[in-house]
């Protein structure tokens, strides 16, 4: 028997079926190993040793798939095509190879490029070795981001307490967006105008023409910039008839079809055309290349969707040409296949296009076999792909300038129109942002020089000039990818970094940074700025591409990174030849980069346009509003940036980290506005704090604490008056007394906003309920509702899976806040990324558990072990100090994994930036 390890269980079922009972088909569920989460993992000061982790889930797999190599006859690694599958293959062939049960067990690589039974079988019986040289541009890339990471962060941590870690290649993702950002903000709209005629030929069929020569003049974009020019340009054009035809200009043109897609393009007009977002794409995508069941039988509907490769293969395009040929006719097929070559320098992801792997199975065909989201992608790849081989579109181009009585004024009218639609007959390529004065498909009358023109309507339109648009994923996509930053396996995961680190959000589908991402691209453009440069990261990428290629040495090309990374901000060069280890590189950049206060001049002067907008008041835009002669700033604290006074402690005046608006100033700005007072004399303020406007009662006394109500959201600062800060005051209010319990229920604003509270059990009040007037029936009717889960979303029972063959208890899928996972009793197991929802099993289920259970009996064994006696932490530190006396030689030769640590060993582990 044979053994095939594929990468997911919905993968490893389609095979299965393929290969037969000669085989056995397992799931590694993605990698199974990784560099530990803590210092340590990457050591350059050894030879660029890597230590790596198979921990939980990983470990299971390993031994599950040891298990069944055991007396097998071969293991066929049959991982993903791409660099990342490689990847896969080689930890599993390392970590197989350590045990003595499997030292001689003969293994080898096949890879396919689409999950049908012809390309399976052909790829079995055509195994080869590993590809060293894509690993070794693996371990190169891994080991990169892992140093970036781990040295940056700390630093970042250090200097700007409060912000999320630094990863290398989303960093500079981060840059491109917060530059865009500050492009909009430092904008100034321009105005134009613009003098538009409906114009009419000798048929009556009427056309829109522009103003384009004034008194002679080629006219500017901005000849015409106000009111008053644009009537005068009105009065000339109308003083102009009658109009005549001076000139006709045709042109003709081809415009040739798209290449089938790769990854980024299909991510991008996924977004386009679809609405997808790009991680939403992709699982797609990978549900439609690891197979559907098409009546009893299930086939990959297309190739596999990780490449920058645009070309196809001969069968394909042997079947597309025959398939245009047979359903648009002969006139839409070319004379020869059309031959497509990527722009990216080493396109090797995979080796073809995005494609279905038959192009005779239509939309159509298969649409009752799958679900919307999946029928909608596989429609778009479909005539994408056979698109790239139709005949190119021709359009006919025309121009036609209409010339006043006296030659001085000239409109010109322009269109387009299609005279063979050709590959347009089936796709399109849509843009991301619309293009101005768009003539396509606009018709014009049949009109000769010297025709007259009857004027129906003139008139003047005003314009402005627009600020560029935000980045979507789709042109952030299209971005990156221009400038040879990142790769296919890698878009996806730099958006959802981004937006998990809470550096950017999504706001009608456009990328919009946070100001915690402001401040964290303004600290690395201020003290690391060549890393984060567009050009360097992109030739970094080349680099790695040139390992893969077998045209450079991996450690050759970390080690000239260390080298200057580590040392960026010292003095002298390093020149001694030996890399500095990790701990000693953050030493030397934080000492190179000075005190916070250097951080904070800096962060001030780089953001000061962002925070403090000149508002065009005539007011300072950094003057405090409280004490009048102090200037704003940004400062930090252990929990994150804030804006604050330079004249603390004299002036206490503090805001959270966020641009304020006029009237937010407007309210403030004269420090507490006092209402009124109220029966006992106690003055009524408003008043604004760091956290946003409040209501006060009083002033403090000593050892007690006036009483304070935040302002909800809905309420205006400006619109408080005295009636509403004294109802305000009056919360927590009793609504009534429980029809049940006969317990008051009451109404109140807390730290989370407006809530009710009845008998110890609490409840949000929702927004379009006002807290001052809510009454009984809604507070009851509120209560009444099942609580929330984490993260907002009603708690629900999940779906059952099964239940267990022992003890007869429930299994559940459900969907929680960070992804679907699978709960039995208690124990709660998260689904990798590998296993959709849709597909899991009970047993897949049941091996989730398990892992689980162990892990968090690990856990707490570990717990245990903290109280050991002295003696035995001594033991340990002793095996500590030997382990790292070893001469660097030996050091060497456990580059890829490190003796097992002591039991009594304490785990420290580390989150940070990959």
């Amino acid at each position: 028997m044979k053994v095939v390890v594929v990468e997911s269980p919905a993968k490893a079922k389609t095979i299965n079926k393929y290969l037969g009972a000669e085989y056995k088909v397992l799931a590694s569920f993605g990698h199974v190993r990784d560099l530990p989460a803590k210092d340590g993992s990457v050591r350059p000061d050894a030879d660029f040793a890597m230590t790596w982790d198979s921990e939980g889930r990983g470990a299971k797999q390993i031994k599950e798939i040891a298990a069944a190599a055991v007396g097998a006859e071969m293991l066929l690694l049959a991982t993903d095509p791409d660099r990342e599958g490689e990847a896969i293959s080689w930890h599993l062939r390392e970590e197989l190879r350590s045990k003595k049960s499997l030292a001689k067990l003969p293994m080898a690589r096949v890879a396919f490029n689409e999950i049908t039974k012809k390309a399976v079988l052909d790829a079995i019986a055509n195994p080869r070795e590993i590809d060293q040289e894509l690993v070794d541009a693996y371990l190169a890339r891994r080991a990169l981001d892992y140093l970036v990471g781990f040295t940056l962060s700390p630093i970042l941590w250090r200097k700007m307490p409060g912000s999320r870690s630094a990863g290398r290649v989303q960093s500079v993702a981060l840059r491109i967006i917060c530059e865009r950002e500050a492009e909009i903000e430092a904008f100034k709209a321009r105005e134009y105008w613009t003098i538009e005629a409906t114009l009419a030929g000798p048929d009556g069929q009427a056309f829109s023409a522009r103003l384009t020569h004034l008194n002679g003049k080629k006219l500017d974009k901005f000849d015409i910039n106000d009111k008053a020019s644009a009537e005068a340009a009105l009065a000339a054009v109308q003083a102009g008839a009658p109009f005549k035809v001076a000139q006709v200009e045709r042109k003709s043109s081809r415009r040739n079809p798209f290449p089938p897609f790769i990854t980024s393009t299909l991510q991008q007009e996924a977004s386009r055309k679809l609405g997808f977002g790009a991680a939403q794409t992709m699982k797609i995508a990978q549900r439609l290349y690891e197979g559907i069941d098409l009546d009893g039988e299930t086939v990959g509907l297309i190739t596999y969707m990780r490449t920058d490769g645009v070309n196809l293969s001969q069968e394909a395009v042997v079947a597309g040409r025959k398939l245009i040929g047979e359903q648009y006719g002969q006139k839409y097929l070319p004379a020869s296949p059309r031959i497509y070559k990527s722009a990216a320098k080493n396109a090797q992801e995979a080796h073809e296009a995005i494609r279905p792997t038959d192009l005779f199975r239509r939309p159509e065909h298969v649409r009752k076999y799958l679900r919307d989201e999946e029928a909608k992608l596989y429609d778009l790849i479909w005539k994408r792909t056979l698109a790239s081989q139709m005949e190119s579109a021709e359009l006919d181009n025309v121009a036609i300038d209409i010339a006043s009585v006296d030659g001085k004024q000239i409109l010109r009218a322009t269109g387009s129109v299609v005279t063979f639609d050709g590959f347009l007959t089936l796709y399109s390529e849509d843009r991301d942002e619309p293009v101005e004065d768009d003539d396509s498909e606009r018709r014009l009358p049949n009109l000769k020089q010297g025709d007259g023109v009857n004027p129906k309507e003139i008139k003047p339109e005003q314009h402005f000039t627009q600020p560029p648009p935000r980045y979507s994923e789709a042109s952030l996509i299209k971005r990156l990818e221009e400038l040879g930053i990142g790769r296919p396996s890698t878009y996806t995961s730099i958006l959802q970094t981004l937006e998990d680190r809470a550096y950017v959000r999504l706001d009608k589908k456009r990328l919009v940074p946070e100001d915690r991402g402001r401040l964290v691209t303004a600290f690395l453009t201020n003290f690391f700025d060549r890393y984060v440069q567009y050009g360097f990261t992109a030739d970094l990428e080349g680099k790695l591409d040139d390992i893969s290629g077998g045209r450079a040495r991996w450690k050759d090309v970390l080690a000239e990174f260390w080298n200057d990374f580590s040392h960026l901000h010292q003095a002298e060069e390093n020149t001694g030849g030996t890399l500095p280890s990790m701990q000693e590189a953050v030493a030397f950049l934080d000492k190179g980069i000075g005190t916070r206060s250097v951080v904070i001049d800096v962060l001030n002067d780089a953001l000061a346009p962002h925070f403090f907008p000149d508002l065009g008041n005539g007011k300072a835009p950094r003057a405090c509003p409280a004490c009048g002669n102090g200037e704003l700033g940004i400062k930090l604290a252990k929990n994150g940036a804030f804006i604050g006074c330079n004249n603390y402690p004299e002036c206490k005046y503090t805001k959270p980290l966020a641009v304020q608006t006029e009237e937010e100033i407007a309210a403030g700005s004269a420090g507490p506005v006092e209402f009124g007072k109220d029966a006992q004399g106690r003055s009524i303020t408003l008043r604004k704090g760091p956290y946003g406007f409040y209501v006060q009662l009083g002033e403090a006394e000593e050892g007690s604490k006036p009483k304070r109500v935040s302002l909800t959201k809905d309420i205006d600062p400006n619109a408080v008056n005295l009636e509403l800060a004294e109802k305000l005051l009056s919360l927590p209010r009793v609504v009534g007394h429980h029809p049940e319990t006969q317990k008051p229920i009451m109404a109140g604003i807390g730290r989370f906003g407006p809530y009710l509270n009845h008998d110890g059990k609490f409840k949000s009040i929702p927004k379009d309920d006002d807290v001052l007037s809510i009454g009984m029936n809604r507070a009851v009717e509120l209560l009444s509702q099942e609580s929330k889960g984490r993260g907002g979303r009603q708690a629900a029972p999940g779906k059952e899976i099964g239940k267990h063959p022992e003890t007869g208890e429930a299994v559940t899928l459900h969907d929680g806040k960070y992804g679907p996972y699978v709960k039995m009793g208690a124990i709660n197991a998260t689904l990798p990324k590998a296993i959709e929802p849709a597909d899991v099993t009970l047993t897949d289920a049941l091996s989730l558990i398990a892992a689980r259970a162990e892990m968090a009996g690990n856990d707490k064994g570990k717990g245990k072990k903290k109280a050991a006696p002295k003696a035995a932490k001594k033991a340990v530190a002793k095996k500590a100090v030997a382990r790292t006396a070893e001469p660097k030689a030996a050091v060497k030769k456990a580059a890829t994994k490190t003796a097992a640590k002591p039991k009594t060993a304490k785990k420290a582990v580390k989150k940070t930036a990959k």
